[in-house]
């Protein structure tokens, strides 16, 4: 796990997409401890005109924008990881995105166990078979 959805303004650049993916994934294992076999990532494009910051196209006030929304399970992180994978994940997404506005979103979605999986089973399912 887990399920990662980004967009990112602008016009599609298939190396930007893949820098980005490449450097949240990496941010997603070392941080919060996820597993890089198990995560699905999915990217869209939204031009420049169409995404909004205060009521202001961004293709009127420049830069660029992201929101990421991020699917983990409920009780697997601490407070303090979350506030980090924050941080790096800004800082990194600043590195990439040239002008990054400040109002870019990341939402950490704290899924519960029961209600939440892939492959068919639940995370407190995979969490019983392991006996933990």
């Amino acid at each position: 796990m887990p399920h990662i959805a980004m967009q990112l303004s602008g016009i599609r650049n298939p190396d930007v997409v893949r820098g980005v993916v490449h450097a949240v994934n990496a941010l997603t294992e070392s941080i919060l401890g996820k597993q890089p076999a198990v995560m699905s990532t999915t990217v869209q494009t939204v031009a420049d005109e169409d995404w909004f910051i205060a009521g202001r196209p961004l293709s009127e006030i420049g830069g660029s924008a992201f929101d990421l929304a991020i699917s983990i399970t409920d009780e697997t992180n601490t407070k303090a990881e979350k506030a980090r994978y924050l941080r790096e994940v800004h800082a990194a997404m600043a590195r990439l995105l040239p002008g990054l506005h400040e109002t870019s979103y990341i939402h950490l979605v704290d899924a519960r166990a029961a209600a939440y999986g892939y492959g068919g089973r639940t995370q407190e399912w995979r969490h019983q078979q392991a006996g933990v």
